[in-house]
């Protein structure tokens, strides 16, 4: 069976677009404050 073209990995995916990583500079506590006010249902991976 062939593979699929592009996989993840978790902690990249963590590390870059976690809430954590978010809530580490002002730009990122700015995307979730946009998303609470939006009201998404989910705020970061």
């Amino acid at each position: 069976m062939t593979q699929r073209t592009l996989h993840g990995t978790n902690r990249k995916q963590k590390r870059k677009s976690g809430f954590r990583a978010r809530m580490r500079t002002k730009n990122g506590r700015l995307v979730i404050k946009a998303r609470r006010s939006k009201g998404r249902h989910r705020l970061s991976v």
